[in-house]
């Protein structure tokens, strides 16, 4: 992911926007919005923030701006109501977490700090459903493109089992205890296998990986 240098919030309530204000006062740059026309839907150096609550929702409540953002720029939902939301599907639309609004206030920082790290914030049972669903769903002898498999065949062995504990829900900290490594060299093991699978994130990596399930 690019350098985040901003975190942009559409807070279409009439309270205050209490995270913002908390992720200013640890040295967030961030700004607040009340309206979908005051975004910039191309600044790719800011991290997108939705309040679900007051938005336009799809059938799986969604935010509808958030539908149009993710395909430009990295989005995250907060102020989420439990029970309101199909987290899978904002997980496969490339939504990067959830933030509930019964969540406590230090947990939803730590979220801020790993999604801006280019980690995903979703409860680990719902990456492993995930994950297990599009491997049934996949036809490993199917529409693969000669650059996958060169791909495939150019990572080594600690960048496949990285990916697999990717695929496990593992946070880079988790990932870095298991192997006995830096978090730094685990940042620089994700850039090759970024790099080499042509993904640009966690989803996108996860995608990919269906495919060669077997391998891993």
């Amino acid at each position: 992911m690019a350098d985040i240098d901003e975190l942009v919030f559409l807070h279409q309530m009439t309270t205050p926007c209490h995270l913002a204000i908390l992720a200013e006062s640890i040295g967030f740059k961030t700004r607040v919005v009340s309206k979908v026309e005051q975004l910039e839907a191309e600044n790719k150096s800011s991290f997108y923030l939705i309040a679900q609550q007051k938005a336009a929702l799809n059938n799986n409540g969604i935010p509808l701006i958030a539908v149009k953002l993710v395909q430009h720029v990295p989005v995250a939902l907060y102020c989420v109501e439990r029970d309101s939301i199909d987290p899978e599907s904002a997980l496969m639309l490339g939504i990067r977490g959830i933030l509930f609004s019964d969540q406590r206030m230090d947990l939803l920082l730590t979220a801020l700090r790993k999604m801006i790290a280019d980690e995903l914030w979703y409860e680990r049972p719902l990456l492993s459903k995930v994950y297990r669903h599009l491997i049934e769903r996949s036809d490993p002898a199917a529409g693969l493109s000669p650059q996958s498999v060169a791909a495939l065949h150019l990572l080594t062995t600690r960048e496949k089992t990285i990916i697999q504990l990717v695929a496990s829900g593992a946070r880079n900290k988790e990932i870095a205890e298991r192997l006995c490594i830096s978090e730094h060299t685990v940042k620089a093991h994700l850039s090759s296998v970024y790099r080499k699978t042509e993904s640009r994130n966690r989803v996108e990596l996860l995608r990919w990986a269906q495919t060669f399930e077997s391998h891993f």
